[in-house]
């Protein structure tokens, strides 16, 4: 029994939400769903242990706001997918959770009305009928574990996953990623630290054991076999770590740990100095490295949206842009289109 006068004195009301069993009936698998993960799932894995050629590339908004927009975009990508699927795998970014560095939008799970309401029950419903919306069309999905009991709702949906550079030192993160089916990227520290994304690695690929949910929404110790099946991202610290010089240091420092020297080269944050327009400069450098004989690197990521630049969340959220980014900056759909030609001639010409 809990007792007001040692405990909770800081929770205002506690509101109990969906099971994700309940949630999965309400949006239920269909053949092509699972096809489309499931196929995902296995390239991806097939391209991080050198089986397929190909590179992968995670591209989409920093962020998901706008469903229709979301919807939109997965269209065109499908396309262009189906296009370049010789030399590219590309997964859409469809990420729902935003780390804070302090305060701010959180993302559309925790706040899918962009009006600081909170409304997470209806976030879920919204993120996982989008996920099956995608999948639907045939485009695999990548997202961010960012809360480590949101999983339990939406990451079957997901065919690869980040942990953020904020939470790759995590201990609940690490053992979140170690029970997951996906690839999983860990991102370097954001002051560019590399060493706990190595040690992530490690850690990620033992079995463990955690308090989580069960898919009733029981409280549930998991126990985990280990997910061998993870990379590091480099996405810069205090400064870009992309070029060759990087790419060499940290091929030797995976090599000494055992582990398989496989690199995403993360184009934004700290490694285009937060402008979205440098980002083609280091996919451009990244796929003359590949044309130069590199083998570790294996994928890429892309912040990309329908229009470029990025926007403040009004009070009147019938000012917000269509398809604009609400957190950070993206390059636009026709750029977008401009640099994943281009970086698929390049891995073709090192074929």
């Amino acid at each position: 029994m809990t007792d007001i006068r040692i405990e909770n004195q800081n929770i205002a009301v506690e509101e109990p939400i969906i099971t994700p069993n309940e949630l999965k009936n309400l949006y239920p698998l269909t053949e092509s769903i699972v096809s489309t993960v499931e196929r995902g799932q296995n390239t991806v894995k097939n391209i991080l242990q050198g089986v397929d050629k190909r590179k992968l590339v995670v591209v989409g908004p920093c962020s998901i706001h706008d469903v229709d927009a979301a919807k939109e975009y997965a269209q065109r990508l499908k396309k262009l997918a189906d296009e370049l699927s010789d030399s590219l795998y590309l997964v859409m970014r469809v990420y729902f959770e935003k780390p804070r560095t302090t305060v701010g939008w959180q993302g559309l799970v925790n706040d899918p009305f962009l009006d600081d309401s909170c409304h997470l029950q209806e976030g879920l419903k919204v993120a996982r009928e989008l996920l099956c919306s995608i999948a639907e069309i045939g485009l695999p999905t990548a997202g961010e574990a960012l809360d480590i009991v949101t999983p339990q709702y939406i990451q079957d949906l997901f065919s690869w996953t980040a942990i953020g550079a904020r939470t790759t030192e995590s201990q609940s993160h690490r053992k979140m990623a170690s029970a997951l089916t996906s690839v999983v990227g860990f991102k370097n520290g954001t002051d560019g630290n590399i060493e706990v994304a190595i040690n992530a690695l490690g850690s990620t690929a033992a079995p463990h054991n955690f308090i989580s949910i069960d898919p009733d929404g029981h409280v549930a110790v998991v126990r985990t076999k280990g997910n061998a099946n993870t990379h590091i991202i480099l996405r810069g610290g205090k400064e870009p770590n992309y070029e060759a010089h990087h790419i060499a240091k940290y091929e030797k420092r995976l090599e000494e740990e055992g582990i398989n020297p496989a690199i995403m080269v993360d184009c934004s944050h700290a490694n285009s100095c937060k402008k979205a327009a440098n980002q083609s400069k280091v996919l451009e450098n990244v796929g003359e490295q590949i044309i130069k004989g590199n083998k570790s690197i294996m994928g890429v990521m892309i912040e990309s949206n329908i229009h470029a630049g990025k926007q403040a969340i009004p009070s009147d959220l019938k000012l917000l842009k269509y398809g604009v980014s609400v957190t950070d900056e993206c390059v636009g759909w026709e750029d977008t289109e401009i640099m994943l030609r281009k970086f698929a001639e390049q891995v073709r010409a090192a074929k």
